[in-house]
């Protein structure tokens, strides 16, 4: 595949998964203007508060030079994920990576929420 081709690929699935977000949850994030062009600086979306979202559409999905790329660019006190897809999967069927302490920091959040601990 082609630079140009992968990249095209890239952009849309950030676009596909910040519309995806958008449904699901109700809030307004979008794809990062020139997200890959400033040297992973940013994270792939806006809009998703608290949380450092990179965006990987790869049939050979290195998760931890995905996850390490998003930990390096993250803000403070965001957590950070990284969702990948590959060909012939749905939205719904991506994967969500995240490192076990961060997973268990959402999981409590939910626990207390629901009034369970």
């Amino acid at each position: 595949m082609s630079g140009k081709t992968a990249k095209r690929k890239g952009s849309g699935f950030e676009r596909e998964i910040s519309k995806y977000l958008n449904l699901k949850l109700g809030i307004n994030s979008y794809r990062t203007p020139l997200s890959g062009a400033i040297q992973n600086l940013r994270a792939d979306l806006m809009g998703t508060p608290d949380l450092h979202v990179e965006c990987k559409r790869t049939e050979k999905f290195q998760i931890y030079a995905a996850l390490e790329q998003a930990e390096k660019a993250r803000e403070k006190d965001t957590l950070v994920t990284v969702i990948n897809r590959r060909n012939k999967m749905t939205t719904g069927e991506s994967l969500v990576v995240m490192r076990l302490d961060e997973w268990l920091e959402l999981y409590k959040r939910y626990l207390q929420s629901e009034g369970l601990k």
